[in-house]
């Protein structure tokens, strides 16, 4: 069993109704699809609202790293402590009561493990943050879930864990590491889609600027004087992809790069599916990835279905950190005899690709041992893995392929 990963806190005042909505909110998304499929003790969110015991006014504390668990049990590698703030919040704290003591605590916390512990305020309303002792002991914390106003409100729920999801990796990959959002698209446009295409591009660009994140668009970012080939192959290969998939887009020799440059890297992808008359053929590269349907209408492209793509690419960034995580809690567990933590259900593009780096390292597996791949769940089918295991035994490697998902590892009593 490995040390748990992220311990999710979201704490509220018991009066304050939305507080408990909230949580709900981020339970319900932290414990959906897109983490079930990590090892266990990826994961877990707990409220903090009650008191522990009656007639105390703080609830139940939080373990942090320094404490010493009672069941003991060994400290997550992460805490995020989600403060929902509202009025009756800021006026227990404002009293000097045990609230005060238990959000110094979190701060200290924080202090002591800017690398382990990351504060997340939400702000129920714009005034509890000014003129309060709330506001003053949380002006340092950047909070999530606060439109940038730079275009129309999105539902407060995903606007919260999207926030969330992308504070965590950050905390994660460390502060100077801004998430960014690579656009692939084709340059060039089919029959009939001459307006459309292009309004597309400009429709995705405005929703990313509109969120905390960053993004590289080649037409724009790429300077005067640099190797344009070479910032390209950069870019796909270190930041989160979203392939617009139009027309074309599936044929074009510069699209299928980048969508293997990513592959490669292991980097999260998420393509916004937005086929107009269709496709002559897909290409393969584009398989074994997340995939969002993009509706057009007369009012123009859906920004819903747009904004539901960048939350599951935000969503799969944290899932591939968490899962680096787990890869390298488990570096020194060599009863679990894996030989690659792939971050994403293999496929030839991707398997190929490992075992030619190994290869290249002189450290090749190719021979009569065993291979164990363990990659996030969902688990491929087994005429995937059929597939998988000929193309390795035509490489030359006699010995047993064995692809598996934690909870087909957990089966086996590992």
């Amino acid at each position: 069993m490995l040390p748990p990963v992220l311990e999710i806190f979201v704490v509220h005042h018991p009066d304050e109704p939305d507080g408990a909505e909230l949580a709900r909110d981020v339970f319900a998304h932290f414990h959906g699809t897109p983490f079930s499929g990590l090892m266990g003790g990826a994961v877990e969110v707990y409220v903090r609202a009650e008191p522990w015991v009656y007639g105390q006014e703080a609830p139940r504390p939080i373990v942090f790293a320094d404490d010493t668990p009672s069941n003991g049990l060994s400290s997550p590698r992460l805490f995020a402590i989600v403060l929902v703030l509202g009025n009756v919040l800021a006026r227990a704290v404002q009293h000097g009561d045990a609230w005060t003591g238990y959000i110094h605590r979190i701060l200290q916390a924080q202090s002591a493990h800017p690398d382990r512990v990351g504060i997340f305020p939400v702000a129920l309303n714009e005034t509890v943050v000014f003129g309060t002792l709330l506001g003053e002991l949380l002006h340092n914390c950047q909070r999530i879930g606060a439109s940038s106003g730079l275009g129309p409100p999105e539902p407060p729920s995903e606007l919260r864990c999207r926030d969330l999801a992308q504070g965590i990796v950050q905390l994660i990959a460390g502060p100077a590491n801004r998430l960014q959002v690579f656009i692939s698209h084709t340059h060039r446009v089919g029959l009939g889609e001459e307006e459309d295409v292009p309004s597309l591009i400009k429709l995705v660009r405005e929703i990313i600027a509109e969120t905390r994140l960053r993004y590289f668009f080649d037409a724009s970012d790429l300077q005067p004087g640099r190797n344009w080939d070479a910032e390209l192959r950069y870019q796909a290969a270190s930041s989160a992809l979203v392939a617009l998939r139009t027309d074309l887009y599936a044929s074009r020799a510069w699209c299928q790069r980048e969508m293997r440059i990513a592959k490669h890297a292991g980097m999260p992808i998420v393509i916004l599916d937005s086929l107009g008359r269709g496709e002559e053929r897909g290409s393969f590269l584009m398989d074994h990835i997340p995939r969002i349907p993009i509706r057009d209408s007369e009012l123009g492209w859906s920004k819903a279905d747009i904004r539901r793509g960048l939350n599951l690419l935000v969503d799969e960034c944290l899932k591939r950190a968490l899962w680096e995580v787990q890869r390298s809690l488990a570096a020194d567990r060599k009863d679990l005899s894996i030989s690659w933590w792939a971050p994403h259900a293999p496929e030839p593009v991707t398997l190929a690709h490992w075992l030619r780096e190994r290869a290249s390292e002189g450290a090749s597996v190719i021979g009569d041992g065993n291979l164990r791949v363990l990659h996030p769940d969902p688990p491929l089918g087994p005429d995937e893995l059929e597939a998988l295991a000929e193309m390795v035994a035509l490489m030359g490697h006699h010995g047993k392929v064995d692809i598996m998902t934690p909870r087909g590892l957990s089966a086996r009593g590992a």
